[in-house]
């Protein structure tokens, strides 16, 4: 009798399959994507915010195209490394393209509505409208001269600059852990800013995602109908995701507070009003050369009193953090790195401001300055210093 037969006591036994390497309990324990960076050594998201604003305020202070473009590389490339694959990550591109819209529209006004820098290089004459006596001063059309296109072309490119530094800031720290790290007295003020800074990504993140379904449908995603298309689903999820939000604000005891004496409540409103004002006089101060004498002690001073406000004033506000982040020594040297870009340029503005503003009349090229060049490429440091973002969860060969 065979021993394959079906009645025979002792069965064949199964052939043995060759063994994939990518199976079996070793290949349930190979990890199939690099790991998370931990939490901890995660970055503060207020200091990208401190170090675009340093950024920020170092493009304030000049009109020198060479030192904007400068700035904005610095900005990018900072994003390009410490960038994570968040939605609210991808938003740096839109700001880009705001940027280079300022700019055009600059340009327009300059053209069309003329431009307050006397030339000689005249470039076009468009048909001047004629306006009443009471708008004397404005015109609409009329003489357009290559040094009035160039002026508001270093005018556009600094508004340019600024909103990128901004757009920088919006990429890299994630608005929900800068709200967790605010005062306890900024938290309702905080919760408005981070819900209107989250409008933008998430609705670039509903259009991309519905121009792809678009796109897979075999529908077009481009030119007025794809757009008018889009449109009402784009609406209709930022209204769905307001009626949640407020849904999740309420269930939380959003606005709720807690009783304090009524000195206190004075206290904290003089100190918090007296701390904002002198901080807007000193910020102003060091931003004029009229005022470089006392602006730096204004500003302190209106710092301290406007951090005694907030601590009194958090006093009235039940919350509670879950896991805080932490200030560690890489978020002083990101800080620092923007501070010390705007230092520099603040000092360079002060004893060559020639150099940070290039006239047009006679025109004439920009050139590079040395100092305030060298001080830009100190806000390189983010991209060294900063936390490297994890990496994308990816399956590996074996298990593919």
């Amino acid at each position: 009798m065979s021993s394959t037969g079906a009645g025979s006591p002792h069965p064949a036994p199964r052939p043995r399959l060759a063994r994939d390497p990518g199976t079996g309990p070793s290949a349930r324990r190979r990890p199939l994507a690099a790991p998370r960076a931990h939490r901890s050594n995660a970055l503060h998201p207020g200091a990208w915010w401190l170090w675009a604003l340093g950024l920020g305020t170092a493009a304030s202070r000049t009109t020198n195209p060479l030192l904007l473009a400068l700035l904005i590389a610095v900005a990018g490339y900072v994003v390009a490394a410490r960038r994570t694959s968040a939605p609210w990550a991808r938003s740096y591109g839109a700001f880009v393209k705001l940027g280079l819209a300022v700019i055009g529209i600059r340009l327009l006004f300059a053209v069309f509505l003329g431009s307050p820098i006397p030339g000689t290089h005249l470039l076009v004459t468009l048909p001047e409208v004629p306006l009443p006596a009471w708008a004397q001063g404005v015109r609409i059309g009329g003489r357009v001269t290559v040094e009035g296109l160039v002026f508001a072309l270093y005018d556009g490119l600094k508004l340019a600059a600024l909103l990128i530094c901004v757009g920088a800031a919006n990429a890299l720290a994630s608005p929900a852990r800068l709200l967790k790290s605010l005062p306890g007295a900024l938290y309702e003020a905080g919760v408005a800013v981070v819900v209107a800074m989250t409008f933008a990504p998430n609705l670039i993140a509903d259009v991309r995602r519905l121009r792809a379904a678009r796109r897979l449908r075999g529908r077009p995603d481009k030119g007025l109908r794809g757009l008018a298309q889009v449109g009402l689903p784009v609406l209709e999820g930022a209204l769905e995701r307001s009626v949640a939000l407020a849904a999740a604000m309420d269930a939380r005891g959003y606005g709720r507070t807690a009783e304090v004496p009524a000195a206190v409540r004075r206290v904290t409103a003089m100190l918090t009003l007296g701390g904002l004002v002198g901080v807007c006089a000193g910020t102003y101060g060091l931003l004029t050369a009229d005022g470089a004498r006392y602006g730096l002690t204004v500003l302190l001073a209106g710092v301290a009193a406007a951090l005694g406000g907030l601590w009194l004033g958090g006093r009235r506000s039940v919350r509670t953090r879950y896991r805080p982040d932490v200030w560690g020594v890489r978020a002083w040297l990101v800080a620092a790195s923007g501070a010390a870009v705007a230092a520099v340029m603040i000092r360079a503005g002060s004893y060559d401001p020639s150099a940070l503003a290039p006239g047009v009349v006679p025109l004439a090229a920009p050139t590079l300055p040395l100092w305030p060049a060298a001080g830009v490429l100190l806000g390189l440091l983010p991209a060294f210093v900063a936390p490297a973002p994890p990496l994308a969860e990816t399956p590996s060969k074996e298990a593919s």
